[in-house]
């Protein structure tokens, strides 16, 4: 428990962040916790967040923070906003990680927070880094203490919040939605580290062509900790080799150091979703274009070429049905193909099947069909079978009257009964599939109007 009878100060190096909140981390550490910023004016990017007049900026220069949640990919700033928090408030601020740190420790964060509150008055800020990793419990456990002012939380996560964090938590915490940094920003951070002669590799006299920090800022994906890790591993390289010019970064330098970038992907993560969701939509939009770039995103991260595969057997039926009746066999061929060569190979019938099902006529009039039948069937429960449609196999049957009435359809002209019904009686009329005019189903569509017609 914490020590009553006097008024504890924040001790940065108490948390996480270490002494690096205070006066920079060694100089043994990685560039890019060396170049953490440690006040508000270091931070770059994100001006819908940071700027002058943002209430975000407003509410650390004032130290008037209420809970939040900072949410964004990797590298876009979420434990460097931490950072200059932690370096301004005057309350406790306390770091705390939902991967390392345990129960029994956030219990007792807590219990000092109440005591730290009571007997000096002063707030304490807990921070709590990759908060969608608290279950529902662990999250709801901090409902109350937040409630009562006992603790601000601010929760970092790379997670949606509307499904990473629990409703209730979430209603009480604002959100704050960060971006990939753009380019200009981590250019900007790149030559700040260049120049840094205290945490930088300012003392090394090193320069750099435009180019060659624009084509590191381009590769890192928004990701200012990939980029500084990028420029480093360049500058390793430089040191190593003695480079091109001495001691002058260019674009070849550049490229040994880029010569394998993983992509920004998370197969379990939000941003796998969004690139299914951006290669569906780009399909039913008619833009192969667009398909087979997100088909080849996900195929470059890593991503299971049987899902892909499994993905477009569903969009043929669901997204093209009988506008281009050839869709799902093309689909079907392609995932046979898939599994018989494998990968790499797969590639060409998945890329085949990919343009010809985003390049074919659109219908979703068979997902409809079957919706509506699902609702029929919801709303009326199981209606009778009409008993001139049910099979008479026994005596019995025959004399209730099962199969009394029906007509074979093939002893009329082209095998079209008038006048007949075979959904229950109790449906009427209903017309559950209705094609549109859009490839192959214009056909289908003038058919079943005249046989619609005559049936009456």
């Amino acid at each position: 428990m914490a020590a009553r009878g006097r008024r504890s100060r924040p001790d940065p190096g108490a948390t996480l962040f270490g002494e690096a909140v205070k006066k920079g981390v060694e100089r043994g550490a990685p560039l890019a916790d060396r170049m953490r910023p440690r006040e508000l004016a270091e931070l770059v990017g994100q001006p819908h967040l940071l700027g002058p007049q943002s209430l975000l900026a407003q509410a650390i220069s004032a130290d008037r923070l209420r809970s939040m949640i900072l949410w964004g990919p990797p590298g876009s700033g979420k434990t460097a906003i931490a950072r200059v928090i932690a370096a301004a408030t005057r309350s406790q601020f306390v770091a705390f990680s939902a991967v390392l740190g345990s129960v029994g420790e956030l219990r007792e964060i807590v219990a000092q927070a109440r005591d730290r509150l009571a007997f000096h008055g002063e707030r304490t800020i807990v921070f709590v880094d990759e908060i969608h990793r608290f279950n529902k419990a662990q999250q709801d456990a901090f409902l109350p203490h937040v409630e009562d002012g006992t603790i601000v939380l601010v929760g970092a996560t790379t997670e949606n919040p509307s499904f990473a964090v629990t409703a209730a938590l979430l209603s009480r915490c604002k959100v704050f939605h960060l971006e990939p940094l753009d380019q200009d920003a981590l250019v900007t951070l790149l030559k700040r580290a260049l120049a840094d002669t205290e945490r930088g590799l300012g003392g090394e006299g090193l320069s750099a062509d435009e180019s060659a920090l624009a084509t590191i800022a381009g590769a890192a994906d928004g990701d200012a900790r990939r980029a500084l890790s990028t420029l480093e591993i360049a500058v390793d390289y430089l040191r190593a080799v003695g480079g091109i010019g001495g001691k002058h970064l260019s674009p070849e330098t550049v490229a040994k150091a880029l010569s394998h970038r993983p992509l920004l992907y998370d197969k379990d993560g939000e941003e796998h979703y969004n690139v299914v969701s951006a290669f569906i939509k780009s399909m039913r939009g008619t833009d192969p274009d667009a398909a087979v770039y997100w088909m080849m995103r996900m195929l470059q991260a890593g991503d299971d070429p049987l899902f892909i595969s499994r993905r477009m057997l569903v969009f043929a039926s669901e997204d093209i049905g009988n506008a281009d009746r050839n869709a799902l066999v093309v689909a079907s061929s392609a995932d046979a193909v898939l599994q018989r060569v494998g990968m790499p190979e797969g590639t060409y019938a998945l890329a085949h099947a990919c343009i010809y099902l985003a390049s074919a006529p659109k219908s979703n009039a068979c997902t409809m069909a079957w919706r509506r039948a699902k609702d029929l069937i919801d709303k009326g429960g199981a209606l009778p079978v009409p008993k001139k449609l049910r099979n008479a196999v026994t005596p019995l049957m025959r004399e209730e009257g099962y199969g009394e009435g029906y007509k074979y359809a093939h002893d009329f002209d082209e095998a079209i009964v008038p006048g007949e019904r075979y959904l229950p009686e109790e449906l009427g009329d209903v017309i559950l599939y209705e094609p549109t005019d859009r490839g192959d189903e214009e056909r289908i569509r003038e058919r079943l109007r005249t046989i619609r017609s005559r049936r009456g």
